[in-house]
C-alpha cells in the first residue's frame, strides 16, 4: 500500500503529478489538492501521453497535470502479503478504523452479522463510501446501526487495484462519503486464461483457509473491436473455536474478568426473591457450610460443573453460585464459503464511442456457532429436594404476604446444543452504459442495478420456549443434570430450524458525466464537468410467522409484528472546475447538490489548491462541505431487542447496599429508529505536502480535519445509567422500581471532531548488485477524535482509549521491505496499531469496584512471503502471516461478545502458513 512512481521509470524531478493522475482523488468537484507518493503501478500504458480519468474527479486529463490524495494498494501488493478478501486488505489500511470484521460479528443474535465493512478515520461506516468501478454497490439489506457495501461482495480475484480517497465529501460520487473513498477497480481489458490456487492453514489448528479463481478474456480492443472476460473466485474458511487458541486460558479470563461471564449455567443457578433468601436465611439454611449471602445459589458448589461452569465468588454466580466460562465454549472466528463471479464487456462501436457492460454476482455464507442457550425457567420448590422442606407455601413476608413457592431458574441448555446460525449474504449487480467523445465533450452515461440479499437462519439450540418452559415446570427438562429420554425427545423435538429475517435492498441508478476543455491558461487547459444522478433505493425486512410470534428462546420478535417495506428517490447535479493558473499553482472548484425524498437537500462546495514551487516539492490544500442524509435503516428500522454489558443501576444498587451481585445485570434494551431525524452536516479540511528529494525517495504529510455536527446517534447505554439525572427518561422501569429495558433512540444530536496526519515514505528502485530493493511506510497519526452525545455537553474523547464501542489508536501504520533479483522476490511486511487505555469500566461484582485499570498493548504483526517465476507463465509463491505467532493483547472491554481482547482489529488466527500458485495462458 504505496504510493509508487508510475512505470518504475528513474525519477524525472518530482514526478509527483503524473504521480497523482493514479491517485484517488478528490470526488468530483473536489480539488487538486493532493497525493499521496502513491503511484499506482498498472498494466503497461500507451507511450503516448494520454488523457485519463482520474477516480474522484469528472475532468480527463494528462497524467501530468494534477496531483490527488489518495492511497493506491496495487495488485502485485495483493498477492504479497497473502490477503484474499477486501476485507483482509482493508485492515491493512492504516485510516482505517473500527470496521465490522468477522471477529468482532461472533455474538447469539446479534445484530447485523456477517456483514464486513470499512470505516475510514473511524468516524463510522455509514460516513465511508465504497465503489466498484466508480460506481456505488446496494448497502448491506439487514437493518441495523451501521449502513454501507458488505465487502464480502467485493469480487477479490478481479481486483487490479484499490484507491483509498482520503479527503471527504465526494462531489462526484456522493458528500455522504464523510470519511473518504474506497474505490475497487477490476481489471478492465484481459485477454487470456489464468488459474490460481491458494491454501493456507494456522499453527495451531483451526481457521485454515483454500481459494481457487479462474479468469479468462478475449479480445483486444484497439485490434478486435472489442473485450470480454469474466473471473471466477471461491474461498472457504474452516472455524476457530476456544478450545483451540492456547492464548485463551492465557488470558485468565475468569480470574480477570469473571463479573464479564454469565450467570446462567448448568447445573442452573436458582435466582431467589429477596423475601425467599430471608426465609431461608431466618431458619438457618446452610449452602456449603455457609449461611447464603445472596440470591443466587447453587447447589453444585464448590464444584460446580467445570471446565465451563466454575466456581468463581468473584464472577456473576457470586459467592453462593456458579458462573459460566462462554470464552471457553464459543468460537473465535467463523466457518465461512464465499463465491464471486464478475463478467465485463466492452464494444468498440466507432473509433470515439464504446458500449459497456458489466455483471458482478456473489454469496457469503458465514456460520455462526456461540455458546448453548440460556432461558430463564421456573420451577416449584417442592420439586428440589434441597428446598422441599424450605416452607415456602406457609411462609410469610414481612408484610404478611405469602412467600412465593415458584423459584426463578437461569439454566444453561446444554442438552439442546451450541446456538448455531447460518448468514447469507447475496448480491447481484448490472451495469450497462456507453463513454466517449462527441465534439469537444467527453461523456460517460450508465444504468446501475444493484441488489444485496440477507438471510438469517436459525439452525440449531434455539427452541420453541412454551414447550421449553413446560418442559421445565413438569420435570421433563432436569435443570440441576442430565434430563430423562422424555426431556431428552422435547428438546430434539422443539429445535428450531427457520429463516428468521429475510432482508432485501435495491438499489437502481442512473448517471451521467461530461467534461471537456474550455480554455488555454498559463498553465494548461482550463477542464470543466457537469454530471448528475437518479437513484431509487428500496429496503425490505420480513421477519419469519416463528420469529414474530415470539417463542423462541434467545430470539425476541422485533417490536410491531409486522414486515417493513420502505424506499426513497434521490437526485444529484454536480459540476467541477480545473483551473491551471500558472505551471505552479491550480485550483479546482466543485460543487454538488444532493436532494433525498423525504429528508431534503443541500448544496456541498470543495475548494483545493496545488502549489509546486519546483520539481522536488509539491503543496496542496482542499477545504469543503459534506452532507449525510438519514439511512433507510435509520429511519425505518424495526425495533431490535439486546442487552447491555454487566452494568449497574444505581436506584437498585442504592436499596440493596451496593451489592453488584445483585443489583448490577445484563439489562434489556430495544434500539428505536426515527423517521424524523434530519442529515448530519460536515465541513473537511486538509493541507498536505509531497518532496521527492532525489530519484529514489518519496515523502508526503498530509494533514486533515473533519467536523459533523447534527450527529445520527445513540446515547451509549452506559452513559445513560451513569447519568439517570439527565437520561433518567429512557431508562423504563416496572411496577417494582425494576428495569424493564433501557431506550436506545436514534437523534440528531451533539458533534463529532477528528483530526490528524498521513505520513507516507517510498524508497523504490534501489538497484544494487544483490537486487532491487524497495521499501514503504504508510501511517496515520491521529490528533483528535471525539464526541458530544448532546448540544452543549462535554466532548468524549476515544482517542487512544475505548470508549462505549471502541477505540482510535494514536498510531496506526504498515510498513513493507521488497527484494527481488531474476525470478525470485521476497516481501516483509509489519502491521501496528498503538497502545491505549482500555475501557476500565467493567464491574467488578466483589467489591463493588470497576475492573482493575489496564492498558492494552500495542499490536504488531510481521508477514514475511517470497516467490518464484518459474517461467512467465507459472508463478509459485508460499509465505507466513503473523510470523512471530502474536496473540490479540489482553482486554477487559466489555461491548464484543468476545472477551478478554478487542476482536475489530486483532486476529486470533495466529501463525498462518499459506501457498499459492498461479499459471496464465496467453
Amino acid at each position: 500500500m504505496h504510493m509508487q512512481n508510475q512505470h518504475d521509470k528513474p525519477a524525472r524531478a518530482l514526478p509527483v503529478l503524473s504521480l497523482a493522475a493514479r491517485s484517488v482523488a478528490l470526488a468530483v468537484g473536489v480539488m487538486a489538492t493532493l497525493g499521496n507518493s502513491a503511484w499506482a503501478q498498472e498494466e503497461e500504458i500507451n507511450p503516448k501521453l494520454q488523457r485519463v480519468e482520474i477516480t474522484g474527479s469528472a475532468i480527463k486529463r494528462l497524467e501530468s497535470e494534477t496531483a490527488l490524495p489518495v492511497q493506491v494498494i496495487t495488485r502485485a501488493e495483493i498477492e504479497k502479503v497473502g490477503v484474499t478478501t477486501a476485507a483482509e486488505l482493508l485492515a491493512r489500511v492504516s485510516s482505517n478504523v473500527g470496521g465490522l470484521t468477522d471477529g468482532a460479528s461472533i455474538n447469539v443474535g446479534g445484530d447485523q452479522r456477517g456483514f464486513n465493512s470499512a470505516n475510514l478515520r473511524g468516524i463510522g461506516t455509514s460516513s465511508t463510501l465504497v465503489l466498484l468501478n466508480g460506481r456505488r454497490m446496494a448497502n448491506f439489506a439487514s437493518p441495523g446501526d451501521d449502513t454501507g457495501v458488505d465487502l464480502n461482495n467485493i469480487p477479490a480475484a478481479a481486483l487490479q487495484r484499490v484507491e483509498v480517497l482520503l479527503d471527504g465529501a465526494s462531489a462526484l460520487y456522493g458528500t455522504d462519503a464523510i470519511g473518504g473513498v474506497i474505490n475497487f477497480i477490476t481489471r478492465k481489458d484481459y485477454q487470456g486464461v489464468e488459474l490460481n490456487v491458494y491454501g493456507g492453514k494456522t499453527d495451531e489448528g483451526g481457521g485454515g483457509k483454500r481459494t481457487a479463481s479462474i479468469t479468462a478474456g478475449i479480445g483486444n480492443i484497439a485490434e478486435d473491436g472489442y473485450n470480454v472476460f469474466a473471473v471466477f473466485d471461491a474461498q472457504k474458511t474452516d472455524r476457530l473455536s476456544t478450545a483451540q487458541r492456547k492464548f485463551i486460558p492465557n488470558l485468565q479470563i475468569p480470574q480477570r474478568l469473571g463479573h464479564l461471564l454469565s450467570s446462567f449455567t448448568s447445573p442452573a443457578n436458582i435466582r431467589l426473591t429477596s423475601t425467599q433468601r430471608t426465609h431461608l436465611q431466618d431458619n438457618g439454611f446452610l449452602l456449603n457450610g455457609q449461611p447464603i449471602t445472596n440470591r443466587q445459589i447453587n447447589f453444585a458448589i464448590p464444584n460446580c460443573a467445570p471446565p465451563a461452569n466454575l466456581y468463581l465468588p468473584n464472577g456473576t454466580g457470586g459467592v453462593d453460585g456458579c458462573t459460566y466460562d462462554y470464552m471457553g465454549d464459543t468460537e473465535l472466528y467463523p466457518k465461512s464459503d464465499k463465491q464471486n463471479f464478475l463478467t465485463r464487456g466492452v464494444l468498440q462501436v466507432s473509433p470515439n464511442h464504446q458500449l459497456y457492460a458489466e455483471a458482478a454476482l456473489s454469496r457469503s455464507r458465514t456460520y455462526y456457532v456461540g455458546s448453548s442457550a440460556r432461558v430463564i425457567g421456573y420451577l416449584d420448590y417442592s420439586r428440589v429436594p434441597q428446598l422441599a422442606n424450605a416452607g415456602f407455601d406457609t411462609a410469610l413476608d414481612e408484610d404478611g404476604e405469602p412467600v412465593s413457592r415458584e423459584l426463578e431458574l437461569r439454566m444453561r441448555l446444554n442438552e439442546a446444543g451450541m446456538r448455531t446460525s447460518e448468514l447469507t449474504s447475496e448480491s447481484q449487480r448490472y451495469v450497462v452504459g456507453a463513454t466517449g467523445t462527441v465534439g469537444a465533450w467527453d461523456y460517460d452515461v450508465g444504468f446501475n442495478h444493484s441488489v444485496n440479499v440477507v438471510k438469517d437462519r436459525d439452525t440449531h439450540g434455539y427452541v420453541l420456549y412454551d414447550q421449553l418452559l413446560a418442559g421445565i415446570a413438569d420435570g421433563r427438562i432436569n435443570p440441576f443434570g442430565p434430563s430423562s429420554a422424555d426431556g431428552k425427545a422435547l428438546l430434539d423435538s422443539i429445535q428450531v430450524n427457520d429463516e428468521v429475517r429475510h432482508a432485501r435492498g435495491v438499489m437502481d441508478s442512473l448517471d451521467f458525466k461530461l467534461s471537456r476543455s474550455l480554455m488555454k491558461m498559463a498553465g494548461g487547459d482550463m477542464g470543466f464537468a457537469i454530471g448528475g444522478e437518479m437513484r431509487r433505493e428500496r429496503t425490505e425486512f420480513r421477519p419469519s410467522a416463528l420469529l414474530m410470534s415470539d417463542n423462541i428462546n434467545n430470539d425476541a420478535a422485533p417490536e410491531g409484528g409486522v414486515a417493513t417495506s420502505d424506499s426513497r428517490k434521490t437526485q444529484a447535479i454536480y459540476s467541477e472546475l480545473l483551473m491551471p493558473f500558472t505551471k505552479q499553482w491550480s485550483a479546482q472548484l466543485s460543487g454538488r447538490y444532493d436532494h433525498y425524498e423525504q429528508v431534503g437537500g443541500a448544496l456541498s462546495p470543495k475548494i483545493g489548491l496545488t502549489y509546486m514551487p519546483s520539481k522536488q516539492v509539491l503543496m496542496r490544500a482542499s477545504a469543503g462541505k459534506g452532507f449525510r442524509a438519514p439511512s433507510l435503516s435509520d429511519l425505518h428500522r424495526p425495533t431490535v431487542y439486546s442487552s447491555t454489558a454487566t452494568l449497574p443501576d444505581p436506584v437498585y444498587c442504592a436499596s440493596e447496599g451496593n451489592d453488584y451481585s445483585v443489583c448490577a445485570d445484563n439489562w434489556d434494551t430495544r434500539r428505536y429508529s426515527n423517521d424524523k431525524l434530519k442529515p448530519e452536516r460536515s465541513r473537511q479540511f486538509s493541507a498536505g505536502l509531497v518532496l521527492e528529494p532525489s530519484q529514489h525517495w518519496t515523502f508526503s504529510a498530509d494533514y486533515w480535519n473533519i467536523k459533523r455536527t447534527n450527529l445520527i446517534s445513540e446515547i451509549g447505554d452506559d452513559i445513560i445509567l451513569a447519568n439517570l439525572n439527565k437520561y433518567g427518561d429512557l431508562v423504563h422501569r416496572d411496577e417494582d422500581g425494576l428495569i424493564d429495558y433501557i431506550e436506545l433512540r436514534k437523534e440528531n444530536r451533539g458533534a463529532q471532531k477528528a483530526s490528524g496526519i498521513d505520513l507516507t515514505a517510498d524508497l523504490h528502485g534501489v538497484k544494487t548488485a544483490w537486487g532491487r530493493f524497495g521499501a514503504r511506510l504508510n501511517g496515520t497519526y491521529v490528533l483528535n477524535s471525539k464526541i458530544q452525545t448532546s448540544p452543549g455537553d462535554d466532548f468524549i474523547s476515544n482517542l487512544n482509549r475505548f470508549v462505549t464501542d471502541g477505540v482510535v489508536q494514536r498510531w496506526r501504520h504498515t510498513i513493507t521491505f521488497d527484494w527481488d533479483q531474476g525470478p525470485y522476490s521476497a516481501s516483509l511486511s509489519n502491521t501496528y496499531s498503538s497502545s491505549y487505555q482500555d475501557q476500565n469500566s467493567a464491574i467488578n461484582v466483589d467489591d463493588g469496584s470497576v475492573v482493575a485499570a489496564n492498558r492494552v498493548k500495542a499490536y504488531t504483526l510481521w508477514d514475511m512471503s517470497g516467490a518464484y517465476a518459474v517461467s512467465k507463465q507459472f508463478k509459485l509463491r508460499a509465505g507466513i502471516q503473523n510470523l512471530f505467532n502474536t496473540s490479540p493483547p489482553y482486554s477487559n472491554q466489555a461491548f464484543f461478545f468476545i472477551s478478554g481482547y478487542d476482536p475489530s482489529y486483532t486476529d486470533p488466527r495466529g501463525r498462518r502458513f499459506y501457498a499459492s500458485a498461479n499459471y496464465s495462458f496467453k
